[in-house]
């Protein structure tokens, strides 16, 4: 018997979902991360579900993993400190980015400060043309005095990003060889390496933030390679990736750019899975962990991918799903700032010290804790046993700001969950707008640890269709890495006209990346993995500034059929923007091509029917819209099919707590899905 095995360490919590290949059945655990100790995480897990379901690892047959060390340091900018070398002239590129401020109608709005500050950031006498070809090579006493400068500077680590290196890569690798002949202690990230792209400001952002979390990323992989090899685990393991798919670990260690939304990634796959499965059309993923609260549009079951996708205050240009950060997490810290007004985040307390509740040392009042005092959790252990919730504890943290806004504990939790609610809800109004979505149609897919305690509140305010529970929510993501695809994406810059002069390249270049892509699937995962080929380009109509994606048939590719791709462009061009010109000449920026390999995936578990009432296990006193309510409080697992629960409710389980406020009302479905609705929407 062999098992699939997907874990997603997160900033508070590592979850475990493990796949019976034999009976295609899951098994869930949840254990605390240990960010100071990276892989014990994957120790205890491995060894609880060994005790208690009998999981052996020596039987473990495939074992993916997510985590979001890199999206929080990023957030956090716990990052190291890098210096850029950038071709002379043209040193301030992350200082003038785009040129856009991050909110155009807050007059308060600033850019953030740059990842490398311009003091950091050293001339390279070189020079490539647009065409690719080498005007000036690399001077290397350019170098030397840039290498010494970094040092001098503290850097610990390099970005090489040189002017037009998408086209010729010689002169970033001339640049490298010298750091690493001189200077090996320093990691060094070229941008034509992580992903060459045309545009210099997208390409160079890119690559500082693969440098940006390279050492921790590699250290921490490390240490999980090291604990699986502790227990016995023998097949290499794989990191999901921020595109929904899977790699190799030494991939992960050179390109951590493209597992900087890994955990994220995670949760929308298992997110779309479940819809899918279960028949939901329309759905916005809400992922709240302990450090963030994410949210990705999947119609039909299929992601919305895209580029560009913000991390903390940065884009990252990579093919990734697309996942808007809309707000702070459970963990995320109170605090009073300098005019006397309640803050909530950007610092999260992750996992240690964690929330005050969770008793871990903690001492200064989450979000989590906000829903402790005012009674809405506590009313049995979390984590799969692994915290005890200690209410006493929250309610004392919360004391000192209280007494400091004059106002009571249970009213000063309530002003920080509207905070944090108020800060989600104008990032996903933002976020619908953006989309044309009517929220009216659409269900929030609640998990993480968080996003069932919060899910219902952000719903109600943006007048939601209601909220959809999975049966186990807060390991939805380690669900997601288990059922993802083997993915990798390849990109080839032409920056031509569509036309007949570029017919002949269109084949050969296709057929190049065909080549890389089937090598990369054989040397990562071996020859006998059935795939497919999807094919796409960046297009636009000569003269616009930015363009767009449009899926591709080989078949057009392979004849060089330049009116069938002039054709596509037209039409998706028609469809996102109510327009389009058959007659203007259209240009094609990048080939591109998903190589994407199938894996097993679970069979969902029917629930029975309900055939008697619903068990409530107490009723408790819990402080929710400004008032003290009397509230039922339900064991998840007593649930049946067909039952019935009208708010306000709390909802207790292994490894979440679904709070349920005034005016919504609860139902079980057959896959046994907690569909949370208003009340007047019935």
């Amino acid at each position: 018997m062999g098992y699939r095995v997907g874990v997603d360490i997160g900033g508070s919590f590592t979850d475990f979902a493990v796949l019976n290949e034999q009976t295609h059945q899951i098994h869930t655990l949840k254990v605390l991360s240990r960010p100071d100790q990276p892989g014990s995480e994957i120790l205890t897990g491995l060894s609880q579900l060994q005790q208690r379901d009998g999981i052996e690892p020596q039987h473990i047959d495939y074992f993916t993993h997510g985590t979001t060390v890199g999206i929080n340091a990023v957030i956090q900018r716990r990052g190291v400190r890098l210096a850029l070398f950038a071709t002379e002239g043209f040193c301030d590129v992350l200082e003038l980015a785009r040129l856009k401020i991050p909110h155009i109608h807050d007059l308060f709005s600033r850019r953030p400060a740059p990842l490398i500050t311009r003091d950091r950031v050293f001339a390279i006498k070189e020079r490539t043309d647009r065409h690719g070809t080498v005007l000036q090579p690399v001077d290397r006493q350019s170098v030397l005095d840039a290498i010494d400068q970094a040092r001098a500077a503290g850097c610990q680590g390099i970005v090489v990003s040189l002017l037009h290196s998408y086209r010729n890569r010689h002169n970033e690798a001339a640049v490298k060889a010298i750091i690493d002949e001189v200077a090996p202690e320093l990691l060094t990230s070229c941008s034509a390496d992580i992903w060459p792209i045309i545009r210099e400001y997208e390409r160079t952002i890119t690559a500082t933030i693969n440098a940006y979390v390279q050492p921790m990323v590699i250290q921490y992989l490390e240490s999980f390679e090291q604990a699986l090899h502790t227990m016995g685990v023998k097949p290499p393991p794989r990191i999901t990736k921020s595109n929904g798919g899977v790699m190799g670990v030494e991939q992960a260690k050179s390109e951590c750019v493209q597992m900087v939304l890994s955990g994220t990634a995670s949760g929308v796959i298992g997110a779309s899975f479940l819809a899918s499965a279960c028949g939901f059309d329309k759905i916005l993923s809400l992922d709240i962990g302990g450090t963030s609260a994410d949210v990705a549009v999947i119609v039909d079951g299929q992601v919305a991918q895209g580029n560009g996708e913000i991390i903390g205050d940065f884009p990252i240009y990579i093919p990734s799903v697309a996942v808007t950060s809309v707000g702070q997490g459970g963990g995320s810290l109170a605090w009073i700032d300098n005019q006397g007004v309640l803050q909530m985040g950007p610092e999260s307390a992750g996992s240690l010290p964690g929330p005050v509740c969770f008793q871990r040392g903690g001492t200064q009042p989450t979000a989590t804790d906000a829903f402790a005092a005012c009674g809405m959790i506590g009313h049995g252990d979390l984590g799969y046993n692994a915290v005890k919730v200690d209410v006493a504890a929250a309610r004392a943290a919360w004391q000192p700001l209280a007494d400091q806004l004059g106002i009571t504990v249970e009213e000063t939790a309530e002003t920080a969950i509207e905070l944090a609610i108020s800060s989600m809800y104008g990032d996903t109004s933002g976020l619908l707008s953006r989309f044309g979505l009517d929220p009216r149609e659409f269900w929030f897919l609640a998990f993480g640890g968080a996003g069932p305690m919060m899910g219902c509140f952000l719903a109600r305010e943006l007048n939601m269709k209601g909220v959809i529970v999975p049966p186990t929510p807060g390991v939805l993501s380690a669900l997601g890495g288990l059922v993802a695809d083997i993915r990798n994406d390849f990109i080839r810059t032409l920056y031509s006209d569509l036309d007949t002069t570029l017919a002949d390249a269109l084949a050969t270049e296709a057929e190049g990346l065909s080549q890389r892509a089937r090598g990369w699937l054989c040397e990562q995962h071996g020859t006998d993995m059935p795939f497919t080929l999807h094919y796409s380009a960046d297009m636009r109509y000569r003269g616009q500034s930015f363009e767009i994606e449009v899926a591709l048939q080989p078949e057009w590719l392979a004849q060089a059929n330049v009116a069938a791709l002039h054709e596509a462009f037209d039409r998706q061009h028609q469809l996102l923007f109510g327009h389009c010109d058959a007659n203007a000449p259209v240009q094609i920026i990048n080939l591109r091509l998903v190589i994407a390999s199938p894996t097993p995936k679970p069979t969902l578990n029917i629930l029975p029917d309900a055939t008697e009432p619903v068990a409530v296990a107490k009723r408790v006193s819990a402080w929710i819209d400004g008032a003290s309510h009397q509230v039922d409080v339900v064991v998840r697992a007593s649930l049946r099919a067909g039952h019935h629960l009208n708010g306000p409710v709390i909802i207790a389980q292994d490894d979440c707590t679904t709070c349920v406020p005034p005016q919504m009302q609860v139902d079980v479905d057959t896959f046994g899905n907690l569909l949370i609705t208003p009340v007047e929407a019935n």
